[in-house]
């Protein structure tokens, strides 16, 4: 009884910890890019008003920040696993009339040109990864052409990046720029902009390092019942394999089927076509008798009977007279033979075509060279159909 006790315990313990680790499936959550390349594109703000260190001086959008109306500000970087990145930076703007620069209110529109080179770092490699918040600090080296004056600059930065995806996030940014020489302008430069990850190396992150140290750890304790559900996983894949294979048989076997009723169909709507005969015609004419419309009307009758049935109609004529003369009189017979079946017995237009042979096809050797009886000659003259699909 102990023994058996201690059999019970043991399987529901490994019962309970199968289980855990089968809650513990690393996902897509628990990777994160490592390194990668990044392009941006987006806007930027340019602050050159000189309001020192007044902060509500610094956030005077109205007075103090000079934007463009499109994308003035493209970048593209290599960031390491390090968490360093290196970063090369364009930017344009102008600064508009009415705006504060260097203290005094701007009267002249000047353009601005930054070109900027600076080496970041991922802050989330101090603070712990925060999921879709990525703050950077960084600092570099510029040019600067504000006012007609060009420039060196010492560059720092501050920013985040929020992602919505691997590939694609936003960027903020401010940066202070200060210029290399005595004389040289110090400015605050903004920015905000989409930006694309490419060229990515993707990793665990932190969690999903706990988690596949977890799962590993539970796949040691619970490796023979893992081994005994493979075996039964085989088996089941098996049986689901030769259930698969039995159903692919019976529907290749009713395909088959239908294939062959389909042949027997067309078959049968072949024969019946045959069976009422040619529309015969007279001499030099492409009139229809009454007894060759009644053969159409039977031929109306199948074509009722199956609404998907379309024919072709050939149209012939015997070996006396020329051929284009006989061309001419063959395509009247095609006319005539689809003007009846459509006016007369109501088969739509669309289901027929047609076309006029002259005495091109003779269905016996009455070819001009010799005499022939008019009972022989008038077997070639003659409208013949033919299913075209059904």
């Amino acid at each position: 009884m102990r023994i058996c006790r201690f059999v019970l315990v043991f399987l529901l313990v490994s019962a309970f910890n199968f289980s855990f680790a089968q809650d513990l499936q690393l996902t897509e959550k628990d990777s994160i890019v490592k390194s990668s390349w990044m392009v941006g594109l987006g806007y930027n703000f340019v602050d050159d008003s000189g309001s020192g260190t007044s902060l509500k001086g610094k956030f005077d959008i109205d007075n103090n920040w000079n934007s463009l109306a499109y994308p003035s500000r493209v970048s593209i970087g290599r960031y390491f696993k390090s968490g360093l990145g290196i970063e090369g930076i364009g930017t344009y703007n102008k600064y508009k009339l009415g705006k504060i620069v260097d203290g005094a209110v701007n009267t002249s529109e000047s353009k601005y040109l930054g070109l900027d080179a600076r080496l970041s770092y991922d802050l989330n490699k101090i603070i712990g990864e925060t999921g879709f918040f990525d703050p950077y600090v960084g600092a570099g080296l510029g040019y600067t052409r504000a006012q007609g004056e060009s420039m060196g600059t010492y560059n720092a930065v501050v920013g985040f990046r929020t992602w919505f995806s691997d590939r694609v996030g936003l960027d903020f940014s401010s940066s202070g720029k200060w210029g290399m020489g005595g004389d040289a302008d110090n400015h605050l430069q903004h920015s905000a902009g989409v930006v694309y990850r490419f060229g990515m190396e993707k990793g665990l992150s932190k969690k999903g390092m706990i988690k596949l140290g977890l799962i590993q750890e539970q796949e040691r304790i619970t490796d023979s019942i893992v081994a005994a559900k493979r075996a039964e996983e085989e088996a089941r894949l098996l049986a689901e394999r030769l259930a698969r294979e039995k159903e692919q048989a019976r529907l290749a076997a009713e395909e088959q089927a239908r294939n062959d009723a389909e042949k027997q169909r067309r078959l049968d709507i072949e024969n019946q076509v045959k069976a009422v005969g040619h529309v015969q015609f007279g001499f030099n004419t492409s009139a229809l008798s009454s007894g060759e419309k009644d053969r159409l009307d039977k031929i109306a009758v199948i074509m009722e009977a199956n609404p998907n049935v379309t024919l072709n109609v050939g149209s012939h004529a015997d070996a006396r007279g020329s051929q284009a003369y006989n061309l001419i009189l063959t395509e009247k017979r095609v006319k005539n033979t689809i003007d009846y079946l459509v006016s007369k017995k109501g088969i739509d237009a669309s289901r027929l075509s047609g076309e006029g042979f002259g005495k091109a096809h003779l269905l016996n050797d009455c070819d001009g060279t010799k005499y022939c009886p008019e009972s022989k000659h008038s077997v070639n003259r003659r409208s013949e159909f033919n299913v075209k699909n059904f």
